[in-house]
């Protein structure tokens, strides 16, 4: 059963993988080193891992729940936090932009040439997290200046988005569910 198409998943099975996805995403947000103004946290590999896993449409849906939750308010963000101040402070456009590097994961993952698991399932995760990256620069740019906001938003992450991208192509080869082409 390939569970990346929609039309395979009955509802409930995908109301469960939203509802599990969002739990990772809460869980991977407390994994946080303290970091001014943005934290460093596992919350990358959790959106990289819900793309390639869920692929590009459910881990869209799963990631918009999850801000969802935290706009209500619910403690899913980094440092156990939630509410709407987080949805437009310094870090909002790292949050908006898992959702377009979970959705490239999982489109990645599924139309990379198919051999090197790895290799493919590294490199989409990079991109993921690069797409996480290039909105959280911009929009922490218009409060702090390009320059300063690349040294504080996007330098030190360089180094933890490559090691998370290679834990993450490795926790995706021993699911042994490397998504099929297509």
């Amino acid at each position: 059963m390939n569970l990346s198409t929609p039309a395979s998943r009955t509802l409930l099975r995908q109301t469960a993988m939203v509802l599990g996805g969002t739990l990772l995403l809460s869980l991977s947000s407390r994994v946080e080193l303290p970091m001014v103004p943005v934290p460093m946290t596992m919350q990358t590999l959790a959106v990289t891992m819900i793309g390639a896993l869920y692929g590009w449409r459910l881990a869209a849906v799963t990631v918009l729940a999850w801000l969802a939750q935290g706009a209500v308010g619910l403690p899913v963000f980094a440092g156990g936090v939630g509410g709407i101040a987080k949805l437009i402070g310094p870090t909002a456009g790292y949050l908006w932009g898992f959702v377009p590097a979970a959705m490239a994961t999982g489109w990645l993952v599924r139309r990379a040439a198919p051999g090197h698991a790895l290799l493919r399932g590294f490199l989409a995760m990079l991109a993921g997290n690069a797409l996480c990256l290039i909105p959280g620069w911009a929009w922490l740019a218009t409060m702090a200046g390009a320059e300063r906001a690349f040294m504080l938003g996007v330098a030190p992450f360089l180094l933890g988005a490559a090691v998370k991208s290679g834990l993450g192509a490795a926790l995706l080869g021993a699911t042994r569910v490397m998504p099929r082409q297509g």
